[in-house]
């Protein structure tokens, strides 16, 4: 039996022994009639005054301020694709477990029975007074894309779609330290990517925020480029006239000769070795691909790649989501913030990659383990502080508040589940 076997088997198995990995806990006790009086009624009522007189009270009388809706329809679950909501449900209770015992973050998962993208705004819409933020999972493109850019406008919270921005900042992050390894600037490199989904194009849309400008963008069907219309899309066309400067034309053999980076969100095996030895010299190679990569990351190094990520956790450099949302929302979170803006993740990728030291950086260690404690308080320092200086907040807390406050939640979330 495979690792990867036996772990779908113990997985299986917890998932039937708990009925599903979640649970809602009070935060006070209802043991004599006093009790139910203050905690229900009457009692109740006068918070319910205060919030209607106030609605902003809400952060201080109910749990809104630490409760995030983790919302799916089902159609893009990372390796399974359209499952269905049912199905997408396990996925949505793992991501709560994390928000909670990594950002001390209250996350419910919501899978909606629809794919229709109206219904969809119009649904989170109508719960979004309940919750601090929203964050959006495994939706496909191109609606994805769509579906944020309407409910950040529509919202006075923080809606935040973690296939994109989660993974842009992780990847950003990573980058920053891969660069300083091969001592190359970043407004001078020249970048392939691999995938023109949620995630390959919110990865662009970052890097060209950080200062590349020369990036090439393939999906199945090749380059993108402005005059293509086959396979193109809204978002597709939009990127086309950002990037392929040098108006490059082909597929991804095409793309990644003479590129410094390589970053794929695509379909396992499609590089080759020869592929990367077509690159530059010392050649960076985010092959993000599950369960299989792009290319393995051993062969990667035989063809001459000198820093290699993964999104696998069996390998060195793993690109993992959870080294970005957790902190991001606490730091949302603790400022009241009503956008999860451009400042607020660039401030997180920066603050992710500072977590490694120059002296601890080498080819195998770009990023922190995404079990690393100094995660969490870290990022949703630096969120909170963007959040605050990019206009987004609504309450002003000093960075170093928000990082003791992360602790202190994650550590106080520990305790209960032991």
């Amino acid at each position: 039996m495979s690792q990867n076997e036996s772990v779908y088997e113990e997985s299986l198995k917890v998932h039937e022994l708990h009925r599903g990995v979640l649970e809602v806990a009070s935060k006070v006790s209802v043991d004599d009639m006093h009790d139910l009086g203050v905690d229900y009624t009457p009692g109740v009522a006068e918070p319910c005054r205060v919030i209607r007189a106030e609605p902003d009270e809400a952060y201080t009388y109910t749990s809104k301020g630490n409760f995030v809706a983790v919302v799916t329809d089902g159609t893009a679950v990372l390796g399974l694709g359209d499952i269905g909501p049912a199905a997408a449900m396990p996925v949505m209770e793992g991501k709560a477990i994390l928000f909670k015992q990594l950002g001390g973050i209250d996350a419910f998962p919501i899978c909606l029975d629809t794919k229709n993208t109206e219904e969809i705004i119009k649904t989170i819409t109508h719960i979004a007074p309940t919750f601090g933020g929203i964050n959006l999972e495994d939706i496909s493109a191109p609606r994805c894309f769509e579906i944020e850019d309407r409910l950040r406008r529509e919202l006075n919270i923080p809606v935040f779609h973690d296939d994109q921005h989660g993974t842009a900042v992780v990847v950003y992050a990573g980058l920053i330290n891969a660069l300083k390894i091969v001592n190359k600037d970043i407004n001078d490199i020249k970048v392939a990517i691999s995938g023109a989904g949620a995630a390959g194009i919110a990865i662009a849309f970052t890097l060209i925020r950080a200062g590349v400008r020369d990036i090439i963008v393939c999906d199945s069907r090749g380059i993108i480029h402005q005059s293509r219309r086959e396979g193109m899309n809204s978002m597709k066309f939009l990127l086309a006239s950002l990037i392929n400067s040098r108006s490059i034309f082909g597929g991804l053999d095409t793309a990644m000769k003479g590129a410094d980076v390589f970053i794929g969100v695509s379909a396992a095996g499609i590089v080759s070795k020869d592929m990367v030895r077509s690159m530059a010299p010392d050649p960076i190679v985010f092959a993000m691909a599950n369960p299989e990569p792009e290319i393995m990351p051993e062969d990667a190094i035989e063809a001459g790649a000198r820093v290699v990520a993964t999104g696998r956790s069996d390998y060195p450099n793993q690109v993992n989501n959870v080294l970005g949302f957790p902190g991001i929302f606490r730091g949302a979170l603790d400022t009241r913030a009503t956008d999860i803006n451009i400042e607020m993740k660039m401030a997180a990728a920066r603050a992710l990659a500072g977590i490694i030291a120059d002296s601890e950086l080498d080819e195998m260690n770009i990023l922190p383990g995404p079990l690393d404690k100094r995660v969490v308080p870290v990022v949703a320092a630096a969120v909170a502080k963007a959040s605050v200086l990019s206009g987004a907040a609504r309450v002003n807390p000093s960075p170093d508040e928000v990082a003791r406050h992360a602790k202190e939640l994650v550590q106080h979330s520990k305790m209960h589940h032991k």
